[in-house]
């Protein structure tokens, strides 16, 4: 079997490579230069010193338009993007997964902390949680769809992150002991310095939940929900955003407490686990790849939307963040989040 690894030059992917050539298949490396031409370094680099061939592959247009542009078009409409989620579906698992099968190869592999099982009674392929709950990234897959995952091999998702920098130690791979990269590949520092010119905004008013005007802002798409520093403001107290006002072009502050709420709005919602939903539906759900999965329930809206009910208020839940749905260690499917609800 033909399998083209997509190597970024970490140690994830790197060792993905490894324990896939280890068990004897016939392995190249592939990496797509989509923003930093270091990571492309640092990919040659490891394929060299694993003996492997290894292409480079230009992504920088679709990457801009399918990643870049949303992140910037989601802040200007007042929403929070997960790039990763996006990148994942529409560039690893789309336009670079695409080119690995043109050019011949049968899979792809990945160094994902998460797990692709098949079905034998349904012979649909499911997608589980790593097996390192601290590193799973399950949360950012839930796009895939049936097709992706038949051909894409996670080997780490049974692995501890401790278990493969001792691997990678071991093997001397090169970086074991570096730190973790940052989440977003294009950010160095603060969102907002990528966005200041290519965002429309305009300065408005930051008022209380009953209108009171405390002071001034920016411009919205510089502010998040939850988001305490850089407000500007002097309240006699902590207080928050606790909802970005477009219309109006106010930004609303509160204290702590009006950030919980237990119902939300998503669209645009795959499915994984399996295709027809009996709602409604149990599930444990995540508002945030750093948040801790809680009891909700899951059942339809208006207009094709589905309404997610948690048993406990979560805390900030920011339109235009993935909402993921799980049963046990499996994820069922998720969606945008478009709407609160009090």
């Amino acid at each position: 079997m033909k399998i083209a690894v997509l190597m970024s030059g970490g140690i994830d992917s790197t060792m993905a490579a490894l324990l896939l050539k280890e068990k004897g298949y016939d392995i190249s490396g592939l990496t797509m230069i989509n923003w930093d031409l270091k990571a492309v370094e640092q990919a040659v680099a490891a394929a060299d010193y694993m003996g492997i061939s290894h292409q480079v592959l230009d992504l920088r247009k679709v990457f801009y338009k399918k990643v870049i542009e949303y992140f910037h078009c989601s802040y200007e409409k007042c929403l929070t993007p997960n790039p990763c989620v996006e990148c994942n579906r529409y560039i690893k698992f789309g336009a670079l997964l695409d080119y690995a099968l043109q050019q011949g190869f049968d899979k792809v592999g990945t160094g994902h902390y998460a797990q692709i099982e098949l079905d034998s009674d349904s012979h649909r392929y499911r997608l589980k949680k790593g097996l390192d709950q601290s590193k799973d990234q399950s949360y950012f897959l839930y796009g895939l769809k049936q097709q992706q995952l038949a051909v894409s091999l996670f080997p780490l998702g049974r692995l501890n992150k401790t278990e493969v920098i001792d691997m990678a130690r071991e093997a001397g791979i090169k970086g074991a002991e570096n730190p973790e990269s940052q989440e977003i590949c294009f950010i160095k520092d603060d969102y907002r310095e990528f966005i200041q010119d290519r965002v429309e905004h305009r300065p408005g008013r930051v008022v209380d939940l009953n209108g009171n005007i405390l002071g001034s802002h920016r411009g919205l798409p510089f502010y998040t929900i939850g988001q305490r520093r850089g407000l500007g403001i002097s309240a006699g107290r902590p207080i928050y955003v606790v909802a970005l006002d477009a219309e109006n072009n106010r930004l609303i502050v509160g204290d702590e407490a009006d950030l919980y709420h237990d119902c939300l709005l998503t669209e645009n919602n795959n499915f994984i686990y399996q295709e027809n939903i009996d709602y409604p539906v149990q599930v444990q759900a995540k508002i945030r790849y750093a948040s801790q999965a809680a009891p909700a329930q899951l059942k339809k809206a208006q207009d094709g939307l589905l309404r997610l009910t948690f048993e406990n208020p979560q805390r900030a839940i920011t339109g235009g963040q993935s909402a993921v749905y799980y049963l046990d260690d499996y994820v069922l499917g998720g969606g945008i989040i478009v709407k609160v609800l009090n």
